[in-house]
């Protein structure tokens, strides 16, 4: 692990540390909080960049996926 500075806000910063301060049973301080802020955004942002890379394909694809999936419909649809 790594130190490192940051620039927040002061009332960002109060934030951080209110939430901490509602930790103090489950041991958490306020590098712990950023840390899983942090590490819950990273998370988020690279799942929606890997959501909008697939959503590309699929699009890109889009004509050919119809056609495949209309295709399975009717063979399903045989008696």
């Amino acid at each position: 692990m790594k130190t490192i500075a940051i620039t927040i806000e002061e009332n960002m910063l109060d934030r951080v540390d209110r939430l901490a301060g509602r930790s103090d049973r489950s041991g958490k301080n306020r590098s712990q909080v950023i840390r899983q802020a942090v590490r819950e955004y990273v998370s988020r942002v690279e799942r929606l960049a890997e959501e909008e890379r697939e959503a590309v394909i699929i699009r890109r694809h889009s004509r050919r996926l119809a056609r495949q999936a209309s295709a399975l419909v009717r063979e399903q649809a045989k008696p």
